[in-house]
């Protein structure tokens, strides 16, 4: 089918739901954007967009608005957090010219897309919040408002994140797992002559992960722990900043430096949710966090959205029938996003290294480092150099 004329609804305008709505009004379609919020306002912090992500980027035209909003990383350190010491660096000027890793503020992103979908003619609709989706064979989607309007969509698109409606409607409910794991999330100033490098501090059952954003005027920090009791699961809660103070009481400068000027924090508890098994049906698809939620521990949560929205909307556009270009988006996705979930699962592990293990760990980062210092780096080719913006062009 060709998507000139089409009507299609994105319920949720984060950032897979803007790039969606972007990716299918390039291609022609009638865009509606259903968004809970009030307004597109600065929320949000940090996020690592890598070369993956800022193809689609690109690919929708906003090559140069990236290169305006973000920086440019240099490099990935990872370092002992207690005693200080180096581990291994990861030289992100290895990677190609064209392919930027890039450091951004959420609300810049979600800003520049927002600003390209309008252009591109697409609706949003604020203050619509979804608590019902109902598929069925013999009818379109249907949506039920908080206000208990109902809307009908002949495409719905659920880019509704975590908690989906649309994916709940897909595959019923499924209880997540807590990982006995919290994250702290927040912005304290910087300096304009940060390094543009993203530091990992490790330590028994924690780290830390810290960058600069909007040329260095703000710090990035993203804290976790592992722990007992249970936090929800919500990007809105706030904590006290003494907890997290404490929790890295004993790491090194410049981390203690960092936390003492935190004067607003959020916390989130980390859960695992599955893989979704369907992706689609009835006239309805999901993408992003919707599809498949990731711990934040590879950063590619935001990339893969990017990636999603490309296909879905390559997909669409380029299969005769609706089925048939749904089923050929989870067959092109679904296997890439599992192997990078267990991989952000994995990092989970390797930066909470305690005792024997942590020496081991450690030692062997340090060598493989001064040995083969690019090998670290092209054990993520296979995540950094997808281009799907050239793969989805033989779809």
């Amino acid at each position: 089918m060709s998507l000139i004329g089409q009507r299609v609804t994105v319920v949720g305008g984060g950032i897979g739901g803007m790039a969606a709505a972007l990716a299918m009004a390039m291609r022609g379609a009638q865009v509606t954007i259903l968004e809970q919020a009030e307004a597109i306002t600065e929320v949000g912090a940090g996020l690592q967009i890598s070369p993956n992500g800022a193809a689609v980027l690109r690919a929708l035209g906003l090559g140069h608005a990236l290169d305006e909003a973000g920086t440019r990383a240099r490099a990935v350190e990872l370092i002992d957090g207690i005693g200080g010491r180096p581990v291994l660096r990861l030289d992100l000027a290895r990677l190609k010219p064209d392919a930027p890793y890039v450091f951004l503020h959420r609300a810049d992103l979600i800003e520049m897309l927002a600003r390209a979908a309008r252009e591109a003619g697409v609706h949003l609709r604020l203050l619509q919040k979804i608590d019902e989706v109902r598929l069925g064979d013999d009818r379109p989607p249907q949506l039920v408002t908080a206000q208990g309007a109902e809307i009908e969509a002949p495409l719905l698109i659920g880019a509704d994140g975590l908690h989906s409606k649309v994916r709940q409607a897909l595959n019923g409910k499924v209880a997540p797992f807590f990982t006995h794991q919290v994250a702290w999330r927040a912005l304290v100033p910087c300096t304009r002559d940060a390094d543009p490098v993203a530091q990992v501090f490790m330590g028994p059952g924690r780290h830390i992960v810290s960058y600069p954003l909007r040329g260095g005027r703000l710090r990035n920090i993203v804290a976790v722990e592992e722990r007992h009791r249970w936090a929800e699961e919500s990007w809105s809660a706030t904590d006290d900043p003494l907890a997290l103070q404490t929790a890295f009481e004993d790491f090194v400068q410049p981390v203690r430096g960092w936390l003492d000027s935190v004067e607003q924090v959020n916390l989130w508890g980390l859960f695992r949710h599955p893989v979704a098994e369907r992706w689609h049906g009835h006239g309805a698809a999901i993408l992003g966090d919707a599809a498949h939620p990731t711990l934040p521990f590879l950063a590619q949560g935001a990339n893969m959205a990017l990636e999603d929205a490309w296909v879905l909307a390559a997909m669409l556009d380029n299969h005769a029938e609706p089925s048939e270009a749904l089923a050929a988006y989870q067959a092109a996705r679904r296997d890439r996003t599992v192997r990078i979930v267990a991989a952000a699962n994995a990092n989970a592990r390797n930066y909470h290294l305690r005792g024997a293990k942590k020496l081991i760990g450690h030692l062997g980062l340090r060598i493989g480092g001064a040995v083969a210092p690019t090998l670290a780096l092209s054990r993520f080719d296979w995540l950094y150099d997808f281009d799907v913006t050239a793969e989805a062009q033989g779809s």
